[in-house]
């Protein structure tokens, strides 16, 4: 079994309460996108999909899969990015929200790192409450694939199957706080701070 891990960032939505598509949106000088493929990368997973829908997006480090069902949900996104890692050599993957941008690298690590111990999935929690980014190991793609529909995305799947999850508390790395409205950007914004240089 690879112990490989990939990531897959879901960046599809058109921000229909936002006003605009997440996935372009600036917080500390990075787009949302930006963030979450660093997010990923800085937390060891390789290689990073990023799944598109609204708009195009194009960053170096992680490889565009555009969903052409993008305005059905979220669920028609995460199968994009799972299908599209079917014929890679990675044994799991961990899916992050491109709106959740104050989710720390170490979540991701800790996750990778449970996922070697043994856990098929893991979900990050906050103060223990199961929140993003989620791990699921490569054996279990099918059935999140067949559960996976509108906006759901994998939580079907784990309430289906609450024995195979291992909770990962993350509460110290970040925070999952959304990015869904003006007023959670304004918040958001108020408490990250700039990163001044793209590594």
């Amino acid at each position: 079994m690879t112990t490989r891990v990939a990531g897959i960032l879901l960046a599809a939505g058109e921000g229909s309460r936002l006003g605009q598509p997440k996935a372009l949106v600036e917080v500390g000088g990075w787009t949302l996108a930006e963030r979450g493929v660093a997010l990923l990368m800085d937390g060891g997973a390789d290689p990073v999909l990023i799944v598109t829908g609204a708009v195009p997006v194009t960053i170096p480090e992680a490889v565009a899969v555009h969903n052409p069902d993008w305005q059905t949900g979220m669920g028609s996104s995460l199968a994009t990015g799972l299908r599209a890692l079917e014929d890679s050599d990675v044994g799991a993957a961990v899916v992050a929200l491109a709106d959740q941008p104050r989710v720390g690298a170490e979540a991701v690590r800790r996750l990778i790192a449970a996922y070697r111990d043994g856990a098929p999935v893991a979900v990050a929690t906050y103060d223990g409450k199961p929140r993003n980014p989620v791990l699921i190991a490569r054996e279990y793609w099918p059935e999140v694939l067949t559960m996976a529909h509108g906006d759901t995305g994998a939580r079907p799947f784990l309430r289906a199957y609450p024995e195979l999850v291992t909770q990962v508390e993350c509460g110290d790395t970040g925070a999952p706080d959304d990015v869904d409205t003006p007023e959670d950007l304004a918040r958001v914004r108020a408490a990250t701070t700039v990163r001044s240089e793209k590594t």
